[in-house]
């Protein structure tokens, strides 16, 4: 056959002759072709992608570990064994400077009513209740308090539910007497509906409004309440503002006409600074300020408190109202010397009887005090109210109940063989010694707590009135009724329902 192509042979010998030649070739062609997948994997080993360098890695885990502001955090069961870390931080960790990037100072900051309104509009970084327990606390809850895990009133905390009833019956009854001015007069309160009949046998003395319009407004904000948000959210800023227009270019707020009133500016100094730590608002924060100053300008060097100014005269009654202020500020991130907590731990400590755990009232180990004509009425064989505050302050303070000596002596051979009893024949009401002993065995946890629990719960929840004017109040029984009056009963009694989410378990027990 002729060439059809130049230079190729006839079509069957080219054929045979191509195909030797490529089969002689093959494998260095497989060869190749393994070199170069071969090369082309280890260029995809070593050659990452942008997103996957060190130091973005070392980022993307800083960031993991940081839990988001307004994360929930639920509180630890109370039988649960105690964390490595606290909750809450103790007293003795307060910060010495102040945080005023958590402060917008661009607000209008002027004590009045509208300042305290819509928190949507104003741009303020104010702390829902979840942040602020614990922010703080509290407990907060509390606290933290407020303690962490309820919303208001508690509801997604480990509240019974009865006992959140109560509260909302409470702060209703308290909503409904408060005085047009903002104040909560405890002689002369009155019932915004009209007519009110629950001044008879209810009225305290006269000279406690400051103290029980402080005591009024812990426990809407033991709720989550604030001159912002809730439903109570005018009561909380007439109150403020009442407070604000009564303190003094020193920072006090009350009259000091009687050597007590120690116990009104305490009170109403707590209720300030609770207030800026739920809404960060610069007019709250240098009223707590100026409030804080002034307690602290109180205190006798190396010691406590009593009544006056630097008297050089202590004792624990006081000096607990005091160390509550210390507790709230260092939530709050105000700063003060942290010496004022260490005085204040070591007189409480050496208040404590070392042999059987009672906290005296001026004396190491005394039983608790009862004014003139008080002591047959109540006993004071049947309140533990020093050793209660005592026990509080030393957990704020510091002390880890689980592992302090002093309070383990003080909880085992004296709270828990004193729990609350409602009988008015025996004695043994005393609403100041619930509310502290409340605080406390919280704060204890465990087997103690549940048995202080279920009596406090017995004696309370069934005494608060159903009907009629008097609904959700307590009537004004024990050792100190007389003086507070009504408000103070209703409101101390309150804030024993809110003790699961108003301030969180310093030392998670």
């Amino acid at each position: 056959m002729s060439q059809a192509f130049p230079g190729y042979r006839s079509e069957s010998v080219d054929f045979n002759e191509a195909l030797l030649e490529q089969l002689r070739r093959s494998p260095w062609l497989l060869m190749s072709a393994a070199v170069h997948a071969l090369v082309v994997v280890l260029l995809m080993l070593f050659i990452q992608p942008p997103f996957d360098k060190p130091d973005q890695i070392l980022a993307s885990m800083e960031l993991e570990d940081s839990a988001p502001v307004d994360e929930e955090v639920p509180e630890p069961p109370v039988e649960d064994v105690e964390p490595d870390e606290p909750v809450e931080e103790a007293v003795e960790d307060v910060v010495t400077e102040t945080t005023d990037d958590m402060v917008d100072e661009s607000d209008n900051d002027s004590p009045y009513e509208e300042d305290f309104g819509e928190s949507e509009s104003t741009g303020e970084k104010s702390l829902t209740y979840d942040q602020r327990n614990d922010a703080i606390g509290l407990g907060g809850g509390v606290g933290g308090g407020s303690g962490r895990g309820g919303d208001r009133y508690g509801r997604r905390s480990r509240a019974p539910r009865q006992s959140i009833r109560v509260v909302m019956r409470g702060l209703e009854w308290l909503a409904r007497h408060q005085s047009p001015d903002g104040s909560w007069d405890a002689d002369g309160f009155t019932c915004q509906e009209g007519a009110c009949t629950c001044q008879q046998g209810s009225r305290g003395g006269a000279l406690y409004d400051g103290g029980v319009t402080g005591l009024a407004l812990l426990a809407f904000l033991g709720a989550g309440e604030s001159p912002r948000t809730g439903d109570y959210r005018k009561n909380v800023a007439l109150g403020l503002r009442w407070l604000m227009r009564k303190q003094d270019g020193e920072g006090c707020f009350t009259a000091r006409t009687t050597p007590n009133f120690a116990y009104n500016q305490a009170i109403a100094t707590l209720a300030m600074i609770e207030a800026y730590e739920l809404t960060r608002m610069p007019s709250l924060k240098r009223s707590a300020e100026k409030g804080l100053a002034f307690c602290l300008s109180m205190q006798n060097p190396y010691k406590a408190w009593r009544y006056g100014v630097a008297t050089g005269s202590n004792d624990v009654s006081v000096t607990g109202w005091m160390v509550m202020v210390l507790k709230a500020a260092s939530r709050a991130k105000l700063p003060f010397d942290k010496r004022s907590a260490a005085w204040a731990r070591d007189f409480i400590v050496e208040m404590t009887s070392e042999e059987t755990g009672r906290v005296g009232y001026v004396n190491p180990g005394e039983p608790t005090v009862r004014e003139a004509g008080k002591r047959e009425e109540f006993p004071a064989s049947e309140s533990e109210a020093m050793t209660a505050a005592g026990v509080c302050c030393r957990i704020f303070l510091g002390e880890n109940p689980r592992e302090s000596a002093g309070i383990k002596l003080s909880v085992e051979n004296v709270l828990s063989k004193k729990l609350p009893v409602w009988d008015q024949a025996r004695g043994s009401i005393d609403m100041y010694y619930w509310y502290y002993g409340t605080l406390a065995m919280f704060q204890v946890g465990g087997r103690e707590w549940k048995n202080w629990e279920r009596a406090m719960l017995d004696a309370i929840i069934e005494r608060q009135h159903q009907e009629g004017e008097r609904a959700g109040s307590w009537d004004p029984s024990g050792p100190w009724g007389d003086s507070g009056g009504r408000v103070y009963s209703t409101a101390l009694m309150t804030m024993c329902m809110e003790v699961y989410y108003r301030y969180g378990r310093v030392f998670g027990t």
